[in-house]
Order: structure tokens, then C-alpha cells, then sequence
């Protein structure tokens, strides 16, 4: 057999055996059908517009993917769906997992199917009261109207959580609303609510937009000094600090409470999708700082100590540099 046919030969051989190996092995499709919705919260807040980069970050970079965020009541319900099948992706304050996680609290008796792929910034505990309300400290919410957020959100829970710590029952001894950020900081402007809370990262574009707009009328109440009793009953997922001064230009800093936050997944996610999305917040870190500057405050080190949340073993996978 000449040169030309043997050469012939072969490429029709290898031709006939990716042919074959395609039939015994299709190409896998992709996870949802490479649907990804990520779940957030309130269209005023930091988890909205990190998780609208973070899904513009997926669909740009993740080849047969393309994700959309979706407001949310937050932490509670994003969990809720997460486990439900009806998200792909959620953010969560670090309490509000670890109580799915354990099967207690809104959870309790139901442990979660989730998992974590990072954690990243913390939030900050807002207080605000109205400047004439004469409200020293928490336990001078005693009768007063009070936005703890939107239902089952981070913020609901520990709203009620710092409530307990201050001596007062958070269904009794105040006149709870249940409301998103953009009706809270509305019912705030119109004198319908003497107090505030929202947990978010700097600056919240809806506590920036009420502070900024209106720097008499209302005040960031200090609340660092109920982290005994709180982390007494609760554990250690929660740590203070200071609410800086240039976050909303106030004219002092404000003790706060801090919460980490957590981007979960189903635990039923593929562990190479898991990796990959992990990868991708790492990878293009600079585009998520563009959505929100709360995306420059995590790194690998810091975003793999998720405990007690397990970490998905994809991700895991990403930081041992597998």
C-alpha cells in the first residue's frame, strides 16, 4: 500500500473511532439546562447588585450557562428555594446557613441540603432611629413601630435575635412591620415607623439614599454592646466593629454587630459546575468590585472558612488547588 493510501486509511480509521466513541458517549448537557438563577434580595440592597455581576460574570464566562439574578426576601426564603430546586444559587447570612444546615430555628427539625462555595464580606448591623424619637439604646424600642424586614431575611432573624438580647419580645413589647428595604426607608421618610433594621453590606444604596438625604432627621443607633448575650445563646457566628463614619457620612463611627456572609448551592450540584463558579469569583474579582465594592473584601483564604457550613466538594476542590 502506497504512502497516500495508508495515510488515507488512518484518518478514515480515526474518523470511524471518534465516531463511534461520540455514539457511546454524547456530550453531557448541562447542568438545569444551563439555566442558573441566583437568589438575592431586596432591589435596594448590596446582594442585588453583587449577585447581578456575579451572574453577568457566569453567563460571559461559563461556556453553555447563562444566569440571572432574582430579588428576594433573602436569607430564609433564598435557602428555602435553594433546597426547593427553584434556585441554583443563593446569598445567605452566615447564622441564617448554619441554622439550615442544623435543622433549627426557621428550620427547625428540616436540616438543609445545602452547601457552601465561599464566604465572602460581612454585613453590618443598621440601627436607625428617627433623631426626635429620643431612643438611647435598644431596649428604648419598648412600644415603638419597627421595621424588622423583609420576612423571612437575615435581617428578621437577627432583628429578633438583638431584640431578645436587649430584655424585650420581639412580638410583643414592639409593633413589628415585616417589610422590604424600599418600604422601610419609605414608611422611615413619611413618619410612619420610629425605627429601622436592615443587615447589608457598605454602603446599602437604600440606607445610603435615606441617611444622605435626610442627615437630621435620622441616626444609626450603637447596638456592639449586646454581643454577650447574644453570643451567649447563639455561638460565635457573630463579631462587631464599627460602622465607619464615610459609609453614609455620618458624623461619628457606630459600633455594630457583624454577620459574615455565604454564597450557597444545592449539594446536589456537580461538583466541576461547583469548582467552575467558584473559580469565576476569584478569576474575574475586579468585574464583581465594579457591581459592588463589597467584592473586594473577601480572598481565598478567608472565603474557604465557611464552618459550620460544609463547603460543596467542588469548591473545596478549588482551594486545595486541585
Amino acid at each position: 500500500m502506497s504512502r497516500g493510501r495508508r495515510l488515507v486509511a488512518a484518518l478514515l480509521a480515526v474518523a470511524l473511532v471518534t465516531a463511534c466513541g461520540a455514539e457511546r458517549a454524547p456530550e453531557a448537557r448541562p447542568w438545569h439546562d444551563g439555566r442558573i438563577f441566583l437568589a438575592t434580595g431586596n432591589t435596594t440592597g448590596v446582594y442585588y447588585q453583587l449577585g447581578g455581576g456575579y451572574a453577568d460574570v457566569i453567563s460571559r464566562h461559563l461556556p453553555g450557562y447563562e444566569a440571572r439574578a432574582e430579588p428576594t426576601g433573602a436569607s430564609v426564603e433564598n435557602i428555602t428555594r435553594l433546597a426547593d430546586g427553584d434556585m441554583e444559587i443563593a446569598f445567605s447570612l452566615a447564622d441564617t446557613a448554619a441554622d439550615a444546615t442544623a435543622g433549627r430555628g426557621a428550620f427547625d427539625g428540616r436540616p438543609q441540603p445545602v452547601r457552601a462555595l465561599a464566604r465572602v464580606y460581612s454585613n453590618y448591623t443598621h440601627v436607625i432611629v428617627r433623631a426626635d424619637a429620643q431612643i438611647a439604646d435598644l431596649a428604648g424600642l419598648r412600644g415603638r413601630r419597627v421595621s424588622t424586614g423583609s420576612p423571612k431575611s437575615g435581617t428578621d432573624v437577627i432583628a429578633g435575635r438583638l431584640l431578645t438580647a436587649a430584655g424585650l419580645d420581639p412580638e410583643r413589647d414592639v409593633r413589628r412591620a415585616r417589610v422590604s428595604l424600599p418600604e422601610t426607608v419609605a414608611r422611615m421618610r413619611s413618619g410612619t415607623l420610629d425605627a429601622m433594621f436592615f443587615s447589608g453590606g457598605l454602603p446599602t444604596p437604600g440606607i445610603a439614599d435615606l441617611l444622605t438625604n435626610a442627615p437630621d432627621r435620622f441616626r444609626l443607633l450603637p447596638v456592639a454592646d449586646l454581643i454577650e448575650p447574644l453570643s451567649a445563646t447563639h455561638g460565635s457566628v457573630y463579631t462587631t466593629a464599627e460602622l465607619p463614619p464615610d459609609a453614609y457620612d455620618t458624623p461619628s463611627g457606630t459600633p455594630t454587630v457583624t454577620v459574615p456572609n455565604v454564597i450557597l448551592v444545592s449539594a446536589e450540584m456537580p461538583d466541576d459546575l461547583a469548582y467552575d463558579l467558584t473559580r469565576l469569583l476569584f478569576t474575574y474579582q475586579a468585574d464583581l468590585a465594579v457591581a459592588h465594592p463589597e467584592a473586594r473584601n473577601f480572598n481565598r483564604e478567608s472565603a474557604a472558612t465557611t464552618d459550620p457550613i460544609p463547603l460543596h466538594p467542588g469548591a473545596a476542590r478549588y482551594y486545595q488547588g486541585a
